[in-house]
């Protein structure tokens, strides 16, 4: 999205407050500028002849005939033989199909304008959305002014409804093209057309699901100003963005305000709020919130009692996650691969790998799909307790299930072998993880050089650092200062001296760092 887009939205002020809902939601009661009336030139001579001969064969469904007259049809031709059938959705649409596979250089934009307008107001809106899909919005060369433009040229030509800008705004959001959205959007507001809020929850959804949260919340603010009410769908998405942004307070004054606003609080409404509460290490408030949430009388779903597990587990109460595990079965609700992995990772995580071993079979025994996620859990926990050989025979075990490692899998393993300070064993593993396609975090490359380091093997330490660099990130410059240190203090000075002005080449660490460090002499012995 453009900066410009953004800023101007950002600069609308927040208001949650209730307002009375607009009488006509597609009018616009700021617009500015007056719909233009195009009109078409009347056919005539061959044009009126062809159009005449086509139309007859057109409405008693004579295809067959029809085939002969493909190669003379124009666009000008089709542009009044769709306006001559538009009152019949069906036809039209099927002529439309047919000239595009019998002659592409038929149909032009205006032409594509006017099937939108005759499908947009039959309500035939997922035709519309296809024919948008598929010829408009997939052509680079149609700018989304210029679809604009047409069909705001032939609005009055076809007597169409607003719902065809509706349907043009909600095609960009779905196919997150949000800067053509947004200029859609900014267009239909001037001319006096708004889109409804189901095309609006999509452009929303769509920039959440981007991370663009300080977009979608200025575009909420320009909804109610042009007086677009939302619905409950709409306010559980201002939330999840506020919560997302880390604002929770103005989160729970949206939430606060819902009933003002005419609406109910949803399962999702709480869920939002108990994710952002635990996210943020407020697990008691949390289920403050899931027991309010039984008090009017929504029940907790898997994703409610997941939420909550997972909360307790990075905060290792795992006697607490149980409970809630308990609960959850209590009320019917089946523990999920989700469950079941978020629980086996907070025992892997307190170096229990056998009560995470103990979950598995119980996973295994009620039919509950594993995936990667469990056997990674599960082989970081053997990890973590340095019982290499047992993770490495778990990993054997994916073929087995048919379930393909992934990068995570690789970095269980290196830090598996550092723990054992085995750094040649772990830069094997790192050799296999690059080859298998998968790529190493900064987390693994430090952990790689810091075990290297502890071995006083500040060649092997050196050759991670340069794998490191290679791929553009920024060396620790503790981890840094220990290599160089380490081999000036191994006579290997000249190693140092390279080491350094790579680094320093690689632009990746300012030079005043090394000036700062060692003064401006080349690194030495004992430096």
């Amino acid at each position: 999205m453009k900066a410009s887009t953004f800023r101007y939205f950002s600069s609308i002020s927040i208001n949650t407050s209730k307002q009375s809902p607009n009488p006509n939601p597609t009018l616009n009661p700021f617009a500015s500028l007056p719909i233009p009336h195009h009109t078409l030139p009347d056919p005539k001579g061959q044009d009126f002849d062809f159009i005449s001969v086509f139309h007859s064969h057109l409405i008693h469904s004579e295809w067959s005939k029809l085939d002969s007259f493909a190669q003379y049809l124009t666009p000008f031709r089709s542009t009044h033989l769709l306006l001559r059938i538009r009152g019949d959705p069906v036809l039209s649409l099927e002529f439309y199909n047919w000239a595009l596979l019998h002659n592409p250089n038929s149909q032009s934009l205006d032409t594509q304008s006017i099937i939108l307008h005759i499908l947009t107001k039959s309500k035939r809106f997922k035709s519309a959305e296809s024919i948008l899909r598929s010829s408009l919005l997939s052509n680079s060369r149609i700018s989304s002014s210029a679809l604009f433009d047409a069909v705001l040229r032939s609005y009055r030509l076809c007597d169409s409804s607003p719902g065809v800008f509706d349907s043009i705004f909600k095609a960009y959001a779905h196919v997150k093209k949000l800067r053509d959205a947004t200029n859609t959007f900014c267009r239909m507001r001037d001319y006096g057309f708004l889109p409804n809020i189901r095309s609006c929850n999509a452009f929303i959804s769509s920039l959440i699901g981007l991370g663009r949260n300080d977009v979608a919340l200025a575009f909420y603010r320009e909804m109610r100003r042009c007086r677009i009410s939302p619905n409950v769908f709409t306010l559980n998405m201002v939330m999840s963005a506020f919560c997302e942004s880390g604002k929770l307070d103005k989160a729970l004054d949206v939430f606060g305000r819902m009933e003002n606003l005419g609406f109910s609080p949803t399962v999702s409404s709480f869920n939002t709020l108990i994710a952002a509460h635990c996210k943020n290490g407020l697990v008691s408030a949390a289920v403050k919130l899931k027991n309010s949430m039984q008090s009017k009388g929504l029940e907790p779903n898997v994703i409610t009692y997941n939420t909550l597990i997972n909360g307790f587990c990075k905060e290792g109460k795992l006697h607490e996650a149980n409970k809630v595990v308990s609960e959850m079965k209590a009320a019917e609700v089946s523990p999920s691969t989700v469950t079941y992995n978020t629980l086996i990772n907070g025992y892997s995580q307190m170096n229990n790998s056998e009560m995470g071993s103990r979950l598995f079979e119980e996973m295994v025994k009620n039919g509950v799909e594993v995936d990667i996620v469990t056997y990674n859990a599960l082989i970081l926990g053997l990890c973590n307790e340095g019982k290499t050989k047992k993770a490495a025979y778990l990993v054997k075990e994916l073929d087995k299930a048919k379930v393909a490692a992934n990068g995570s899998t690789f970095a269980a393993l290196i830090s598996g072998q550092c723990k054992r300070q085995n750094s040649e064993r772990a830069f094997q593993i790192y050799k296999a993880m690059k080859k298998s396609g998968f790529l190493a975090n900064h987390d693994t490359y430090k952990l790689l050089i810091s075990t290297f380091c502890g071995n006083q093997d500040f060649e092997g330490a050196t050759e991670v650092l340069r794998e490191m660099m290679e791929r553009r990130m920024a060396p620790d410059k503790a981890l840094l200062s220990e290599i160089l240190t380490g081999l000036s203090g191994t006579g290997k000075t000249h190693l140092a001296t390279r080491l350094q002005s790579e680094v320093v080449d690689s632009r990746l660490i300012p030079e005043v760092y090394f000036k700062n460090e060692y003064g401006n002499k080349e690194v030495e012995s004992g430096c």
